[in-house]
């Protein structure tokens, strides 16, 4: 939906904290074939950076800028993602580790809500501005099909401060997220008005924008201006109340 039309249309709420706009609920599930999911703060529990940064002592300082980012108020993501890993230099694997096992946790709904997607066919991505060392094992416990992230560079057990270049870049940023999503929907022949993008944050909009349903998940307020459905209680599972089985 473009993002004038969009921003134009009021949200109806439906059910207390679940509202849409743009659409008339109920849609059919089975009449999607992909399904996007961002991942920090939308379908896992935290902004592993931040916990990172916690645990390595520079926590408050990352997630402010973190938060600046997610609302929008920092228009070059990569510059400050960048930014971000160079202050984890140093960062052990023993400490990653320790935010991967005690802290990364699927929100509320998330299996539920991809166990019905898996039901009725639809392909599943995590795409994330996050990092493949807790994207990859997040993704492969939820049986999802397709994951991509950001490489940290490690050397010597500890990370060096920078990224690692892939053969599409090396940011998942907002375009990144939208190209993965056409990519993704080019490779299995559908239409991007066939898929769904989840997301809660300001570099998800690409992608959210690209596709058929865009989701907004505990969202931040630049997101609820565009999202067809805006989830601001309850688990992931109430896309479910508006995307019937």
């Amino acid at each position: 939906m473009p993002d004038a039309i969009a921003a134009s249309l009021p949200l109806a709420e439906i059910a207390p904290g679940l509202a849409v706009r743009g659409i008339a609920p109920p849609l059919r599930l089975v009449d999607y074939r992909l399904i996007a999911f961002d991942m920090d703060a939308t379908l896992g529990n935290i902004e592993c950076i931040d916990e990172v940064a916690d645990v390595a002592g520079r926590g408050a300082e990352v997630a402010a800028i973190t938060a600046a980012a997610m609302r929008g108020e920092i228009a070059d993501f990569k510059t400050s993602l960048r930014r971000r890993v160079a202050m984890l230099r140093g960062t052990t694997l023993a400490q990653l580790e320790e935010v991967r096992q005690q802290r990364h946790r699927p929100n509320p709904g998330a299996e539920a809500l991809l166990a019905a997607c898996r039901a009725a066919g639809l392909y599943t991505v995590l795409v994330s501005g996050g990092f493949t060392f807790f994207a990859e094992p997040f993704a492969a416990k939820l049986g999802m099909d397709f994951v991509r992230a950001n490489v940290l560079e490690i050397e010597d057990g500890a990370l060096t401060g920078r990224l690692l270049e892939q053969p599409w870049g090396d940011i998942v940023d907002g375009a990144q997220k939208r190209a993965t999503l056409l990519d993704r929907c080019a490779a299995l022949g559908i239409a991007p008005q066939q898929a769904i993008a989840v997301g809660d944050g300001a570099n998800d909009l690409p992608m959210m924008q690209a596709a058929g349903l865009s989701v907004g998940w505990h969202a931040k307020p630049r997101v609820r201006e565009y999202a067809n459905v805006v989830i601001d209680t309850g688990g992931l599972e109430r896309l479910l109340d508006v995307v019937r089985p």
